[in-house]
């Protein structure tokens, strides 16, 4: 029987969708959906360029990122459904990963660390393996730290 959770998970912070041309999933997204784009964030080591956009505001915005690769022969390859990922906010990131851990849940290589739109951010693993035998179940799962303002409006 697992603990009392330590955490709660507050609500969809973002979801990644990744394409061979972010152009292409612009003119769905951002033309004929109306997102906005709010920025764009490149990272060599996370092989990403992607366009970050956003539905709604306050604590009910909600992130989409539009991602392509920077080279579609390296890894990770963020045009491919792997990569695609939905975003949760969570109230406290380091006690839910540790609680999580404890319990056999596999995280992706990398720890936390800051994300594109500078949150703590990690990654639930889509696969399990023999010593961590939960994980996302063929979904890759980022957690992201809430900032305070987003916890107070969602953790009713």
């Amino acid at each position: 029987m697992m603990s009392a959770k330590p955490y709660k998970i507050l609500g969809i912070q973002q979801i990644a969708i990744g394409g061979p041309d972010k152009q292409r999933l612009r003119g769905l997204w951002v033309d004929i959906l109306g997102l906005t784009v709010t920025g764009n964030f490149i990272s060599e080591r996370e092989n990403v360029d992607e366009d970050i956009c956003a539905i709604g505001t306050g604590a009910h915005k909600i992130e989409v990122d539009l991602m392509q690769p920077l080279d579609p022969d390296k890894k990770p390859a963020v045009h491919t459904t792997p990569l695609n990922h939905v975003g949760l906010w969570v109230d406290d990131l380091p006690r839910a990963v540790e609680w999580m851990s404890a319990n056999g849940v596999r995280f992706a290589p990398g720890g936390i660390r800051k994300g594109a739109a500078g949150y703590d951010i990690c990654f639930i693993h889509p696969k399990s393996n023999d010593e961590f035998p939960i994980a996302g179940e063929g979904v890759l799962i980022e957690l992201v730290q809430a900032p305070p303002e987003v916890v107070a409006a969602l953790a009713g």
